[in-house]
């Protein structure tokens, strides 16, 4: 859960907002200056909610001091005194937003997850390394192949163009990142991304996230509650693993797709909303169209732009770069210094498939940087299961028997023979773990005969 803190020298602001923010949100409370840097201290804070009359101390030199030893910290200032100066002030000491009393707490909500998102997306581009920094990412996705570049001009060519855009792909290249780019890079950045995983709540809960419903339409619905499609006013929503939507719900959201409004659970009111569509999918929704379980006139609505993200077996160029970027990424997390990897690690790593595509890259090197000891990723950081696979074949192929006596050719023929079996006859990958060139691999089975 997002750490916040909240800045305000009177108890009973605090403990209102605590409450109205504490189940999206840990929270914590701060009264005095002080009180506010032993929270940074100790705490992971995300954001600030200052007000800026604190007694006898000036919020906006407590908000210039944050934004000066912090600046990765949001600012949003509260006061009860608004005025066109002191906004234009409070912005340019580096608040993010600017809140008058009496606060919505829902706007003030809204508020916070947005400079959270804020944060992030800042936090992504100062991680960047310096060959990103030459061009080779956009909007967070990281690559420099003739595959990735294809993509990139498809999202600048849409970024600012109100059509409904489709993301195809397998899972883990990154879909979820083409939304955010679409969005941040567009005309629609100052407004609210909202992302919703169809595939992740029952279809009964689903109908209520994406329109929402008013007190008492059912059973437990003790308030009134916003729907995506509302929260996503001028800005934009994404629904990941559209192929999983219930074919019912499908038809109620073609709907407001065709008449731009909807109408909450429990509500005969319609209410206009103005939001950009991006979708994705890991399925073939054609075939999903044959098989009755995909409507047609939804798919030809979704798929006005079809964005298709290559696998990270089509793009093997940009592993290099994508190393680099989560090994700085987990060394920060982790406080590790890490400067290098073994040139036969990252060989490993080039050959490797990658079922999972950058989630399971991402999540191979975050495991290699939390078992680094030193400064530099070696082979023998690389998990045994890793190198030879998970079936019982392969890991049999982890122990060779070599007796004394025998001769140095005939233990290397087994070496050799079992690694290619561990691997599938993967003859590059043995060639990476074994730490000689392919040429020599292919030298060494014809000379020993190796059967593969």
């Amino acid at each position: 859960m997002e750490q916040i803190l909240i800045v305000d020298d009177e108890a009973a602001i605090c403990a209102s907002l605590e409450c109205g923010l504490e189940d999206d949100y840990e929270v914590f409370i701060a009264n005095r200056p002080r009180e506010v840097y032993e929270h940074i201290k100790h705490n992971h804070i995300r954001v600030i909610i200052l007000d800026l009359k604190l007694g006898q101390y000036n919020g906006m030199d407590v908000l210039r001091d944050i934004k000066k030893k912090h600046r990765e910290i949001e600012v949003i200032v509260i006061t009860a005194f608004s005025s066109i100066d002191t906004t234009i002030k409070a912005i340019k000491s580096g608040a993010y937003y600017y809140v008058s009393k009496p606060i919505d707490i829902y706007k003030l909500k809204k508020l916070v997850h947005k400079a959270i998102e804020h944060q992030k997306l800042n936090n992504e581009i100062v991680c960047l390394n310096e060959q990103l920094e030459q061009g080779y990412s956009l909007g967070g996705i990281i690559g420099k192949s003739k595959e990735l570049k294809k993509v990139f001009e498809l999202i600048n060519k849409v970024k600012d163009i109100d059509c409904n855009v489709l993301v195809t792909g397998e899972s883990g290249t990154g879909k979820e990142l083409v939304a955010k780019a679409i969005h941040y890079l567009g005309n629609r950045s100052k407004e609210h991304l909202e992302i919703i995983n169809c595939a992740a709540i029952p279809p009964n809960l689903l109908e209520s996230e994406l329109f929402g419903y008013v007190k008492g339409a059912f059973t437990g619905a003790a308030q009134e509650k916003l729907g995506k499609f509302e929260i996503a006013h001028k800005g934009t929503i994404f629904l990941d693993e559209i192929g999983e939507m219930d074919i019912q719900l499908q038809s109620k959201l073609l709907r407001v797709l065709q008449e731009k409004q909807v109408t909450r659970l429990g509500s005969n009111k319609q209410r206009k909303i103005d939001v950009r569509i991006i979708a994705a999918t890991n399925r073939n929704l054609e075939e999903e169209i044959l098989k009755k379980n995909f409507r047609e006139d939804l798919f030809y609505r979704l798929n006005v732009i079809q964005m298709k993200i290559p696998s990270l077996r089509e793009r093997k160029e940009d592993i290099p770069l994508l190393i680099g970027y989560f090994i700085r990424k987990y060394s920060k997390q982790y406080n590790k210094t890490i400067k290098e990897i073994d040139r036969n690690v990252l060989k490993f790593l080039e050959c490797y498939d990658y079922k999972g595509n950058i989630r399971e890259l991402e999540n191979i090197i975050e495991r290699l940087v939390i078992l680094c000891d030193g400064f530099k990723i070696s082979y023998k950081d690389i998990p045994i299961d890793m190198r030879y696979g998970d079936t019982q074949e392969s890991l049999d192929a982890t122990q060779v028997e070599i007796h004394i006596g025998e001769s140095l050719k005939e233990a290397e023929s087994k070496i050799i023979e079992n690694t290619l079996k561990g691997n599938q006859g993967n003859k590059r990958l043995t060639a990476a773990i074994l730490g000689i060139s392919e040429r020599k691999l292919y030298y060494k089975i014809k000379e020993y005969n190796i059967k593969i």
